[in-house]
């Protein structure tokens, strides 16, 4: 079952792209796996698929522990600082930045492990006051200051889009999303302002 459904998704994910003129190989599948079996994991690694999303540093503890280290793991979940330490240490892709503590917090943890953690800014684009995320007029200020953190790769946004029935709805907000990107990468706020990746959408999206 995880197989056949990965091979769909890919299938549409190819589709899209195509429809759009973008080229597939730019556009990666994150596999949210919390509240999921290792065994699950391994399944879906051994069907071709390698990134995985954890929202909770614990359990995905006990899953990086015992998996293949060959897998690429995101962080999606709200970040509290206490947490950032360990956040660090298992994964390679924070994709919930949205305050400069944080950030701060994630950098000093990062250069103690003689790592460079990528990092992705969460942006409200909704404006929903019980979602995390920085609000897009505040996006810049954030990028502005986490230039000087040596330890993180700035490489693009994240957001959440408003809850709907209908998926076309999310349009609105991705399209909001891209067009603060182009601004941001305009202004040199990326590591690398000719590739910024863009993190939005769940399965019903």
């Amino acid at each position: 079952m995880i197989c056949e459904n990965i091979k769909k998704i890919q299938s549409r994910i190819r589709k899209a792209a195509e429809q759009s003129g973008r080229n597939p190989g730019d556009i990666h599948l994150v596999a949210v796996s919390k509240h999921m079996p290792v065994e699950a994991v391994i399944e879906a690694n051994q069907c071709g698929q390698g990134i995985f999303g954890e929202n909770y540093p614990q359990e995905a503890k006990g899953k990086i522990d015992r998996l293949d280290p060959s897998l690429h793991w995101h962080f999606i979940g709200h970040l509290q600082r206490n947490k950032a330490r360990m956040v660090a240490e298992l994964f390679q892709v924070v994709e919930t930045v949205d305050r400069l503590k944080i950030g701060k917090a994630l950098d000093n943890y990062a250069g103690e492990l003689n790592k460079t953690l990528e990092v992705l800014i969460q942006v409200n684009v909704g404006r929903e006051p019980q979602k995390s995320g920085v609000l897009p007029e505040k996006t810049e200020e954030l990028l502005t200051l986490l230039q000087p953190l040596e330890n993180l790769k700035i490489c693009g946004l994240m957001t959440m889009p408003p809850y709907g029935r209908d998926p076309e709805a999310s349009r609105l907000w991705f399209r909001e999303l891209k067009k603060l990107s182009v601004q941001c990468a305009d202004k040199g706020l990326f590591t690398d302002n000719t590739s910024v990746a863009l993190s939005m959408g769940m399965s019903g999206d």
